[in-house]
């Protein structure tokens, strides 16, 4: 192997040109943060990500992902952080990382392969393996760990010149190379913006969130009912929220503001949403970060966000949606009809009682048909 200087230059420019915006090495050691990672698991703040406990064993050491581990490159992809469209009655707000319209595993894995390529041509008989939040890997930690920033109030990685807006990554390898110093220094202050900006109050304490109440979390990962006492705060927002991240100082000048005008999906059109059959959202977003909620996810959001809006123009979709094969998309429904009001939504919703055979979905009617009686 030739001197660790050069590699790591060559290494620094590939992932250059590939498009991360930071690059920094980290020792494949055990994490100072896995105790917090337990905590949080214990805490039940993982929602119903059984993923993470089921493997949280395997979070302790990155070794875990690559046998003989000693060196990890962290890297960050910038994604969309250009201003929001204003919404308007019966649009929906994606989250700014969606806006591209592509699955950024599919746009990232690649580039991690062309930096593997480049340790494994060094070194014919060493071992390189990229991943993208994929595996139990504590990737925050080892950027932090790498120089590349400190971890926020909201949790999330800060860099001065970079603010938030980017996908981690790592490049874990079995060679020695030479680490970049640890970022030490916090530099949230006394701020509290993103803690008092969230309407579901999910950072129970600064650093510390609880997903359970996270509206990205319950917007794209909870495969259930969203509870009521939440559905409020989810707003506008029908996949994913960045406002623990728009009301973050260090995001107001973000040194990328990349746009995919061409592919963009800052906001939907929610009725749309409602005509489509399985087979025409598969078509349609199976290439794009909403296919991880499938299509009774999203109109279930859909759903919720049209109630939030109260517009009497939402009432054609939300009846639509009471007759939908799903009953998680029927449940949504009926909330919204009853946020909403009116004779038309009553007229409907008495309707559906009638003919409904789903326990869960009839609760929901009759929640919303009290509503309408208040």
């Amino acid at each position: 192997m030739t001197t660790a200087d050069p590699l790591v230059k060559t290494l620094r420019e590939a992932a250059t040109r590939e498009g991360f915006s930071l690059f920094g090495i980290a020792p494949a050691v055990p994490l100072p943060g896995y105790p917090n990672l337990l905590s949080w698991i214990d805490a039940g703040y993982a929602g119903n990500m059984d993923y993470f406990a089921n493997r949280k064993a395997a979070y302790e050491h990155p070794r875990s992902v690559l046998e003989g581990a000693r060196s990890i490159i962290a890297l960050a992809y910038p994604y969309d952080a250009a201003d929001t469209t204003p919404i308007t009655a019966g649009m929906g707000k994606v989250a700014r990382y969606v806006w591209s319209g592509i699955d950024y595993h599919d746009t990232i894995h690649p580039k991690l392969k062309q930096l593997c390529q480049i340790l494994l041509t060094e070194s014919p008989e060493s071992h390189a393996r990229g991943v993208v939040d994929t595996a139990p890997l504590m990737e925050r930690e080892i950027a932090k760990q790498a120089g590349l920033g400190w971890t926020g109030k909201n949790t999330l990685l800060l860099n001065k010149q970079q603010g938030s807006y980017f996908f981690l990554a790592c490049v874990l390898s079995d060679l020695e190379l030479p680490y970049d110093p640890m970022h030490e220094t916090d530099h949230c202050g006394t701020c509290r913006a993103c803690l008092d900006a969230c309407p579901t109050n999910a950072f129970p304490e600064p650093g510390v969130l609880d997903a359970s109440r996270c509206i990205s979390y319950l917007t794209i990962e909870h495969r259930d009912p969203i509870p009521l006492t939440l559905r409020d705060g989810i707003g506008e927002w029908l996949f994913g929220c960045d406002i623990c991240q728009e009301v973050c100082p260090w995001n107001r000048k973000p040194a990328q503001r990349a746009t995919h005008p061409e592919t963009a999906l800052d906001t939907l059109d929610l009725s749309q949403l409602f005509d489509l059959s399985d087979e025409q959202f598969r078509q349609r977003f199976r290439k794009t970060p909403l296919w991880r909620t499938r299509r009774k996810g999203v109109l279930r959001n859909a759903a919720i966000v049209l109630g939030n809006q109260q517009q009497m123009s939402g009432l054609p979709a939300l009846i639509r949606g009471l007759k939908d094969k799903e009953g998680l998309v029927r449940g949504a429904s009926a909330w919204a009809l009853g946020k909403i009001g009116g004779d038309q939504a009553n007229a409907a919703l008495e309707s559906s009682r009638d003919t409904e055979r789903d326990p869960q979905v009839l609760g929901e009617i009759e929640l919303a048909l009290s509503m309408l009686n208040q």
